[in-house]
């Protein structure tokens, strides 16, 4: 099939990080899949949660947002009108969990962590893109604590790299990293969350018409897999650039 911006079906957006976007932030990376744009920021305090006080451990954990106009028509900010979305919640708490797959808490020390991830511009993907950013401005932030004396300095408190990318079916076709009008119109849409590794940390797969099969779904997440290697690959040399 020609999809609306001639990618090949296992093709990804073009996918750009750019570290330390922010200069008050202890890590921070502006990336963009194709023309979804997130900043995600990483602070990093000393304590946790209460419930964490005493456990030696450290936390990380994450919130989400989408700016205004972030999309075709300005919506209402969430803390204006009072209440966070279920949305909001519920992608907030996939990033959190899709991190701290990829940090030792033990090693993190009782210090916390927390991720802002603001979608500034949406065009389909902006969960995974923002995961895929966030792990950059995860690591730089680590780094940063390690150089103030917070980590110890030869800890290996991140574990393993840490991908996001969407898939899905259109026209009976499995595609990889779906803008947003193919994410639209898709039989069946996914958002996998995979570590460098090649281990899967999360899927999330549903059905929006006909049930999808066995083989369909192995065709997506072999795609995944594919998408993820090649984000793999684009996240390295961004931390390997001064």
């Amino acid at each position: 099939m020609i999809r609306v911006d001639s990618r090949t079906p296992d093709q990804l957006r073009p996918v750009g990080i750019e570290r330390g976007w922010s200069a008050q932030a202890e890590g921070s990376a502006l990336i963009n899949f194709g023309n979804t744009k997130v900043l995600a920021t990483a602070s990093f305090t000393p304590g946790v949660p209460r419930w964490l006080s005493g456990s030696g451990k450290g936390w990380v954990t994450a919130e989400y947002g989408m700016l205004p106009r972030s999309t075709n028509e300005r919506m209402g900010r969430e803390s204006v009108k009072g209440k966070i979305g279920g949305r909001t919640h519920e992608i907030s708490r996939l990033i959190g969990r899709s991190l701290r797959a990829v940090i030792d808490l033990d090693a993190l020390g009782e210090n916390t962590i927390v991720l802002d991830c603001d979608v500034l511009q949406a065009d389909g993907g902006t969960r995974t893109a923002a995961i895929t950013g966030a792990y950059v401005a995860l690591v730089d932030a680590v780094d940063w604590a390690k150089r103030h004396g917070h980590v110890a300095e030869k800890t290996q408190a991140i574990t393993d790299s840490l991908q996001a990318v969407s898939v899905g079916i259109v026209d009976g076709t499995p595609l990889l990293d779906l803008a947003y009008v193919e994410d639209v119109a898709a039989e069946t849409d996914m958002n996998v969350v995979v570590t460098g590794r090649g281990s899967f940390v999360e899927v999330q797969g549903t059905a929006e018409g006909a049930p999808f099969d066995r083989d369909e779904l192995n065709s997506l997440l072999d795609l995944a897999l594919l998408g993820s290697r090649e984000l793999d690959r684009i996240q390295r040399e961004a931390l390997e650039r001064n």
